[in-house]
């Protein structure tokens, strides 16, 4: 049988780019990453159409009854009880979380942050001074920052206690949450089974119930892909509405970080935090930060969703499709008006984001590959080596590309709706040994597959959040993606409230 064009693997570095020369016929000259800054911020809803970011809110008050440290002590008897068979942390701070839980008991009650006491962890790709930075690799201090990372110092002076670092796939580099140094990331809700990838070990945390919430990282869909798996949420925001500072870079044109969390509520409490300029990252925006629990109860009716009948609809297995049907249906009776519509081919800007994202993270970790090749699982190697085929000129015509897309693809698609629904992946998570089965260059192709929903969203940069959607005959979860404006965040989550809070997933 003919695979779609949504299908096929992209490893043929030749076709590749040719196509990418054929897309970028009568392109102007400029500077890239300028272009396709401009191109987000000219699609953004004006900032007087989201309420000003509150200065605090209280802590939720079921915690106020017992001790922080008592809370504590039983997230970290819970963690030590699964985390042998679960693998979703590297590194457990015990001494340190159990310092910050006493220093936390002591704050009045009016000096407490809207986070007061609530366990975190962070992806281990995020610098936290006095633990180690693995990024999945066996070297444990491979990454190093010369502060914390900005998003875990802005959740630790919320309140919140960091437990310390979550597993991933090494370097980031993979879509089913395998890692051999650290152990596979199992699927807690059918054990043997894709945690997704590539952060595994967050959204196994999570949900686990190990911790309230965490850190991930997405360059191709690594929030979604293991927030789809594991049955909880994941938001990729706009790119450039998280700070990426003091986290390891994979591509400094494609990664996003994001939190992820069992709830809606939760994801949008996170990301407020979260949120907002950075110095030290000079392409986060300047863009105020909006209070995205402000009116995230006032539903959707009048809100135009739109339903792709191209592309995003091909070769889905039938569970994937029914629950679709299925949230989309639930979403027109809250009173939304669901349209079906043509979308532009993703293919373009997977195969520019393709090229970008092979020849950034060769750049950024070519050393390792250089003068420790032996210290990296062979899938690892193989992936950072493609970007060694990737000539200069091609680089650069997929960058500028990349601008022209996101203005036709946000001209063509939210002219007509105010979001777009489509599954997060194209079916349920598989079991570890049929996604690992074969060698690097088939492990690659499996991934590519399964990540084809989740890929062209990180080129354009768009807001996404996934969010469970039903279960597969199987008992997998399954999960359906809302995709907004740029820097709309505050629709895209006041949706996905209203669904979580009308359904039982």
């Amino acid at each position: 049988m003919a695979q779609s064009r949504m299908d096929r693997s992209i490893v043929d570095d030749a076709a590749m780019a040719g196509a990418i020369e054929r897309w970028a016929v009568d392109l102007p000259p400029g500077e890239e990453p300028a272009r396709f800054l401009a191109a987000l911020e000219g699609g953004a809803v004006p900032d007087a159409a989201v309420p000003a970011r509150a200065a605090s809110a209280p802590p939720p008050a079921d915690l106020e009854a017992r001790s922080v440290v008592a809370r504590l002590d039983e997230m970290l008897e819970r963690i030590a009880r699964l985390n042998p068979s679960l693998h979703a942390f590297i590194t457990v701070d015990d001494e340190g979380a159990r310092r910050r839980a006493g220093q936390l008991d002591a704050v009045p009650r009016r000096r407490r942050g809207p986070l007061h006491g609530l366990p975190i962890a962070v992806k281990d790709l995020c610098h936290v001074p006095g633990l180690p930075t693995t990024c999945g690799t066996k070297i444990p201090h491979y990454f190093t920052a010369a502060a914390e990372c900005t998003v875990v110092t802005r959740l630790v002076a919320a309140g919140a206690i960091n437990l310390g670092k979550l597993n991933m796939v090494e370097l980031a580099l993979g879509a089913f949450g395998d890692n051999e140094n650290y152990g596979h990331v199992d699927n807690p809700w059918k054990s043997g089974h894709s945690a997704g990838g590539s952060s595994s070990g967050s959204a196994a945390a999570v949900s686990a119930g190990l911790v309230f919430g965490a850190v991930g990282s997405d360059t191709g869909g690594s929030i979604r892909l293991p927030a789809a798996c594991c049955g909880i949420v994941g938001l990729k925001p706009t790119y450039g509405r998280v700070s990426r500072a003091g986290a390891m870079p994979l591509s400094w044109s494609l990664d996003h970080l994001g939190p992820m969390t069992r709830t809606v509520r939760d994801a949008a409490l996170l990301l407020g935090i979260m949120a907002g300029h950075d110095p030290r990252d000079p392409t986060s925006s300047h863009r105020p930060v909006p209070d995205y629990l402000a009116g995230i109860e006032s539903g959707i009716a009048g809100l135009r969703i739109g339903r792709p009948e191209n592309h995003y609809v091909e070769g889905l297995d039938r569970d994937v499709e029914i629950a679709l049907d299925r949230a989309l249906a639930e979403l027109a009776r809250l009173g939304a008006t669901v349209t079906r519509l043509r979308v532009p081919d993703p293919q373009p800007i997977t195969d520019a984001t393709t090229i970008i994202g092979r020849a950034e993270s060769l750049v950024l970790h070519g050393a390792i590959l250089r003068d420790r090749p032996d210290d990296l699982q062979p899938f690892t190697r193989e992936r950072l080596a493609m970007g060694g085929s990737i000539p200069a000129y091609d680089y650069l015509q997929a960058c500028r590309l990349r601008a022209r897309l996101t203005r036709e693809f946000l001209r063509e698609v939210f002219a007509e709706v105010d979001l777009l629904v489509v599954p997060t992946t194209p079916e349920p998570a598989p079991s570890l040994i049929a996604a690992l089965a074969g060698g690097p260059g088939e492990i690659l192709q499996r991934s590519m597959r399964f990540a084809r929903f989740t890929r062209p969203f990180n080129g354009l940069g768009l807001p996404v959040l996934a969010l469970p959607c039903g279960f597969s005959r199987e008992d997998l979860p399954l999960s359906m993606s809302i995709v907004g404006r740029p820097f709309d965040e505050t629709t895209v989550l006041r949706a996905g409230y209203a669904y979580q809070q009308a359904t039982q997933w």
